[in-house]
């Protein structure tokens, strides 16, 4: 069995930590799938611009652990319980796949091929991409579904400026990714500072009674993060 990358995803999200713990969660969150040299045709994606949706299939590439355990402890369920592996979605896997549903914005064709850009995107900068499908609501939409132990949305929290606010767009980017709280469950120190790459801007920020306090941006000399076409 051979699997190889089809494409990549560039995202506003430059490293682990911060990045919403599933898709849909923050509409802002941006993405852009890039394919490979082999797979970057234009018939290849005939007819996607009648779809809203893609599943991505994908490779958790920046998982540490190198062999699989039979329990994880899902933030969920507060860091402290363990389930089967099979049934979380961890990224620590016998084999470290991923799957997200995203919102189309738009599909773009440049000299290489064939750009689609997506929102609400779970995603770290980089991941290989091992195949997209069409999300069909009829078929892949359950709304009586049960779901075990993850029951109901995750909390928002209250998002605070401590320092001058960015630009529109970014500042709602990073206020949504932040009201879900991306601290593990093991970590409610309310005087510690965080800090996690949105974008091209280092976000300092600290947690206390139900709000994020954010203290401090620093912006970063990264290209990859630059939004094109936007």
């Amino acid at each position: 069995m051979q699997v190889e990358p089809i494409a990549h995803i560039r995202t506003c999200y430059g490293e682990k930590f911060g990045i919403p713990r599933q898709p849909g969660l923050v509409e802002e969150a941006w993405g852009r799938i890039e394919f490979t040299p082999d797979y970057a045709v234009q018939d290849a994606l005939r007819g996607l611009e009648g779809f809203s949706h893609l599943w991505l299939i994908f490779w958790f590439h920046q998982a540490a652990e190198t062999t699989w355990k039979p329990t994880v402890r899902p933030p969920r369920l507060g860091g402290n319980q363990r389930v089967g592996v099979f049934s979380s979605r961890s990224p620590f896997r016998p084999n470290p796949l991923g799957l997200s549903v995203v919102a189309i914005d738009r599909i773009e064709e440049v000299d290489s091929g064939s750009v689609i850009h997506v929102k609400g995107v779970d995603l770290v900068d980089g991941t290989p991409v091992l195949d997209i499908k069409p999300y069909i609501p009829y078929s892949d939409a359950y709304p009586e579904a049960e779901s075990g132990y993850v029951t109901g949305i995750p909390p928002k929290l209250t998002v605070k400026w401590m320092v001058e606010r960015p630009e529109a767009r970014l500042a709602r980017l990073i206020e949504m990714t932040l009201a879900n709280d991306p601290r593990p469950a093991y970590q409610k120190d309310s005087a510690r500072t965080y800090g996690c790459m949105i974008e091209n801007v280092n976000v300092s920020w600290r947690a206390n009674e139900g709000e994020i306090q954010i203290t401090g941006l620093e912006v970063l000399d990264i290209d990859r993060h630059t939004i094109k076409g936007n």
